[in-house]
């Protein structure tokens, strides 16, 4: 750690699925690939029939649109107009239909929570869903319960002056969890940008934007998991924390507000702790760059990205020689034990979640005599955002055993490699073993719809817990 002050489908009968209860893609019609549909979106036909216009819509509304000619569905609170799509989507028609003119929120997360569907359906946008909360009948004024969008006033009126867009929130539940959802309307958030506590009943989220922070404080109705996940859309400006329930009962609201809760607050120098974790890594992948000699080996790599807009990483890059950092003990559960007679070592990483395998790359491929086979199944948005390619490149030519590929979820129409996102397809072909008995140890790293999704895959593969370790992006 270092410190610097300052969430059943598909149907049985779908398409989609498979005797062995997997999933398996639906053929698509020539010229409806991934890249066919980026295209598409990107030619400025209007695919949501309302000439650019943003509206609200109501339920009534959504319900009208749920044919294959006319398929309006709601994830999240938006509404999209997914005919256009239709025919591009791998799962078939029929499973797109199972949610038509209606909340598809929970379908969705059971199958492609990991999907940035804001990117994908951006331009099929048809706007809002119009809330209309219902007050429970112990509501009055004096204790206001949380139950959808409250009052933004003095959020308002405070970024108003600074020419910006007010934020606000909503909720919304499954049968086991609750998301909270952040409207910040600003496109340089990102995860540096918020800062989540929950101790017992309390829960405060803290968004920095600009000078301001917009807080969270709620005292939660029912209790949670001490783990929760937290999703950034960057280009949006949308922030989700899912909480996980600790007992699958429906919520009636959200809980009651706590000091400061729904309100922009000038950010003040108090010397606030920040506390973030770093997987410290070699400061090369090949052997010809030298760690250099220093008295007693006191040094340490970092890989970290810089978020301009964000609290911690600003504040580390102005850093000079001589200025001082906190660091923590080391924290984790791998053990080089794991190591030991290994044979074949399949690495998957998303984003920053890469980290972790820089130093696994380099003991592996140095001091295991058993080793046959490294691979690294690497997964990034664009091919501006792989981290180390030319040295892992270079690696894999260098060393016979290791071998890299990388997917991209939002390619170029240049790219001539994988896309799409982690899949029992494409595990079906990284994951050979060198021969049907070898020793195999599979690590994986990165946002936690990532992992846990990695993880249910590799068990539908009946790897067991002991060849399966994952890491904390």
């Amino acid at each position: 750690m270092l410190n610097v002050p300052s969430q059943s489908f598909p149907a049985p009968s779908s398409q989609q699925r498979v005797a062995s209860g997997g999933r398996s893609k639906v053929p698509l019609k020539q010229g409806r690939s991934l890249m066919d549909w980026i295209r598409l979106t990107k030619s400025g036909k209007d695919l949501t029939g309302l000439k650019g216009r943003l509206i609200e819509v109501t339920e009534e509304e959504l319900k009208k649109h749920n044919t294959k000619d006319d398929c309006w569905i709601c994830i999240r609170g938006f509404v999209y107009n997914v005919t256009p799509y239709m025919e591009y989507h791998p799962g078939g028609e029929d499973e797109l239909m199972r949610a038509a003119g209606s909340d598809g929120t929970d379908l969705f997360d059971q199958v492609h929570r990991w999907v940035n569907y804001e990117s994908m359906l951006k331009e099929c946008l048809v706007g809002r869903m119009a809330v209309k909360p219902a007050l429970p009948k112990d509501y009055h004024e004096e204790k206001k319960v949380l139950n959808g969008m409250l009052p933004k006033s003095q959020v308002a009126d405070t970024l108003a002056k600074e020419g910006c867009s007010s934020p606000s929130y909503d909720w919304f539940q499954t049968d086991s969890s609750v998301t909270i959802v952040i409207y910040t309307k600003q496109k340089d958030i990102n995860l540096d940008s918020v800062i989540v506590d929950h101790q017992d009943d309390s829960f405060r989220a803290e968004i920095l934007i600009k000078d301001y922070s917009y807080i969270i404080h709620v005292e939660l109705s029912h209790e949670i998991e001490e783990d929760f996940s937290v999703r950034v859309v960057e280009n949006v400006g949308k922030i989700e924390i899912v909480l996980k329930k600790k007992e699958n009962a429906s919520w009636k609201r959200l809980g009651h507000p706590l000091e400061n809760h729904n309100s922009l607050i000038l950010r003040k120098d108090t010397g606030t702790e920040i506390v973030k974790p770093y997987t410290p890594v070699s400061d090369s992948l090949l052997s010809e760059f030298k760690e250099p000699v220093l008295l007693n080996n006191k040094y340490i790599y970092f890989l970290i990205k810089i978020y301009p807009a964000g609290l911690f990483t600003p504040e580390l890059d102005q850093l000079q020689i001589g200025d001082f950092v906190s660091v923590s003990n080391p924290e984790g559960s791998f053990k080089i034990s794991q190591f030991q007679e290994l044979e074949d070592l399949f690495l998957l990483a998303a984003g920053t979640g890469f980290t972790p395998m820089v130093k696994i790359l380099n003991y592996a491929l140095t001091n295991i005599p058993s080793l046959r086979k490294v691979k690294l199944m690497f997964f990034n948005k664009t091919e501006d955002d792989i981290i180390w390619r030319s040295q892992l490149e270079k690696l894999a030519f260098k060393d016979k055993r290791f071998d890299v590929e990388f997917v991209l979820s939002a390619p170029t129409s240049e790219w001539n490699g994988k896309w799409g996102h982690i899949s029992p397809a494409l595990l079906s072909e990284f994951l050979k073993r060198s021969s049907d008995k070898s020793k195999v140890l599979i690590c994986i790293c990165g946002p936690t719809p990532f992992t846990e999704q990695g993880i249910r895959l590799l068990r539908d593969r009946n790897f067991s817990k002991e060849e399966i370790h994952s890491f904390t992006a």
